[in-house]
């Protein structure tokens, strides 16, 4: 073998070796940055027009490398108490009994279990999500944004958008079926920071 094929043959090794190094190909722990997340929903009133609700209070981790995506986790935990819709005596209605019943379930959850890429940048969560003590599976529908370094603080951040569809009948929220909509449209927006 001639001395340009060996220098060329031991650049491409050392060239792979730093790309599929074991480090690289470890999922990378990462905290939602809650301050740069956020998730809403949608639900219908009366055929007229869409009622907007918020999650101000929620916390999760995951676990996600770009290279080996299915190789991911997600744990999300959402308090019931800090759903708004822009109206306190909706807001209040909400949390009974025969909404949340946050008394009682105070937190909705989410658990991611299998991790699918459907293309470039997009893939599927399925996972068991846990609304008023009643678990049913559901599937998130995810764009990778971005992964890189946040130029204000140096901090190593991975951003997705998802969103989702649930009927709430199927948690035991069957409160004004006909009037508010089953339907319950998602669309989360999160920046994990990277521990």
């Amino acid at each position: 073998m001639s001395m340009f094929k060996l220098t060329r043959a031991h650049i491409l090794s050392a060239a792979f070796a730093a790309v599929l190094s074991p480090g690289q190909l470890q999922a990378k722990t990462f905290d939602i940055d809650i301050v740069h997340s956020n998730i809403a929903f949608f639900i219908d009133h009366l055929g007229f027009s869409r009622v907007i609700g918020v999650a101000r209070g929620f916390e999760g981790t995951f676990e996600f490398d770009t290279a080996k995506p299915e190789a991911s986790s997600l744990d999300v935990k959402v308090k019931v108490a800090s759903i708004s819709t822009n109206n306190t005596q909706r807001d209040s209605d909400i949390q009974g009994a025969d909404w949340f019943n946050a008394t009682e379930f105070p937190d909705i959850t989410f658990v991611g279990n299998e991790f699918k890429t459907t293309g470039a940048k997009s893939g599927t969560i399925l996972g068991d999500l846990t609304i008023a003590g009643v678990t049913k599976p559901a599937v998130l529908d995810v764009v990778f944004n971005k992964e890189g370094e946040n130029p204000w603080d140096k901090s190593h951040v991975v951003g997705f958008s998802a969103e989702t569809t649930v009927k709430r009948s199927d948690f035991g929220m069957k409160a004004a079926l006909g009037m508010i909509g089953d339907d319950v449209k998602l669309f989360i927006e999160i920046e994990g920071r990277g521990r």
